[in-house]
């Protein structure tokens, strides 16, 4: 049996397709995928991402652990609530999941990892800290549920709905987080999210996660599911663990060489792998340039030097068009012209640079 969420009852009540997903019974849509979409994108829809997984790290060596774990440097984080996007690697430099770190202050860090990984992100970790004798206690927080509030009007509403987070966060930067105290714990709310819109992800004890989900329906927040999650970030340009990378690709060949700090001497898990094969692959978007199929995963892209293969494809409600992404040779560029087969029918696309959305608005012309 899928484990659920705490809020697993109000997806039900309210009538929403439920599917498994990453091991959880998740609501894909509660009527309309394509509306949930256009809600974010035109004014604030929010998710139940409760399904992840929230890891504290606590203790003196816990900033140098982490500088090891991670191939994005967390010594970059020096105003406590500042978040870093980073990859956890293998030695062979494979991805083993993709996560959010926050400085949380002194010796406090938190880390936010997927659902499918994050038994195998535990066990890593602590394994890690073992054989480091790492002074670092690190506690799995099963106890908090977790909410995405995204839109153009995500945070007004989320205001509206939660007036005692406004002090705190009314002058949030994005990438940074706040913490508030109610009278039933803490509320950690992130200026981060998945969808290449503005919002919060909100962090709560799990047994007030319906009261807050129902207080931001109240304040005009629509519900929304994976499907239109999956669109939203595909459009955003944002990798799906387990589909745009995994342990069989490193970042450099996933679109996340941002996310990987060669700079200086720091010795991290993967670093010798990355340095000592430069990557034949790269990770592109493309946008389907004729009619006749839509582009989804697992599609042969042929280009003039060689030929890969689509990781993520959708059509995009926003751009009314079909996009995907794909890992090419590294020697495409954007502007290029490849084909896909789609359906036994081999359809031209053009090669761009993801993101295609942002704030609502086309990228890719």
């Amino acid at each position: 049996m899928p484990a659920i969420t705490p809020l697993n009852a109000v997806h039900r009540a309210t009538g929403a397709r439920m599917v498994d997903f990453g091991g959880f019974d998740m609501p894909l849509h509660y009527g309309s995928q394509l509306e949930e979409h256009h809600a974010v994108r035109r004014d604030a829809g929010m998710f139940d991402v409760s399904h992840m997984r929230v890891l504290d790290l606590a203790g003196p060596d816990a900033r140098d652990f982490l500088r090891h774990a991670l191939a994005n440097d967390v010594a970059k984080l020096v105003t406590p609530g500042k978040a870093l996007y980073s990859c956890l690697l293998a030695e062979n430099g494979g991805v083993l999941d993709d996560l959010i770190v926050y400085w949380r202050g002194g010796d406090d860090w938190r880390v936010v990892v997927n659902a499918s990984t994050a038994g195998k992100d535990v066990a890593w970790l602590r394994s890690s800290l073992e054989r480091r004798g790492a002074a670092v206690v690190l506690t799995v927080r099963d106890d908090l549920a977790i909410l995405a509030v995204q839109g153009p009007h995500a945070r007004a509403k989320a205001w509206q709905a939660l007036p005692q987070i406004a002090p705190a966060t009314a002058a949030l930067l994005p990438f940074h987080a706040a913490a508030t105290h109610t009278r039933r714990g803490e509320l950690f709310v992130a200026r981060t999210g998945y969808t290449g819109e503005d919002g919060f992800e909100l962090m709560m004890p799990a047994d007030c996660a319906a009261d807050i989900w129902y207080a931001l329906e109240g304040a005009g927040v629509r519900p929304c599911g994976l499907g239109a999650r999956d669109t939203l970030r595909l459009e955003a340009g944002m990798n799906l663990y387990g589909q745009d990378m995994d342990e069989t690709v490193t970042p450099l060949e996933s679109g996340l060489a941002w996310t990987v700090d060669l700079s200086g001497e720091r010795d991290f898990a993967g670093r010798e792998a990355l340095l000592a094969h430069a990557p034949s692959r790269r990770l592109v978007g493309l946008v389907l340039a004729e009619t006749g199929g839509v582009l989804r995963a697992h599609q042969r892209v042929v280009a003039g030097n060689g030929h890969g293969e689509t990781t993520s494809g959708t059509f995009a409600p926003t751009l009314a068009r079909s996009i995907a992404l794909a890992r090419v040779p590294a020697a495409v560029r954007p502007g290029d012209e490849v084909r896909v087969e789609v359906r036994e029918r081999a359809l031209a696309a053009r090669v761009v640079k993801p993101p295609f959305v942002r704030n609502g608005a086309s990228l890719v012309g």
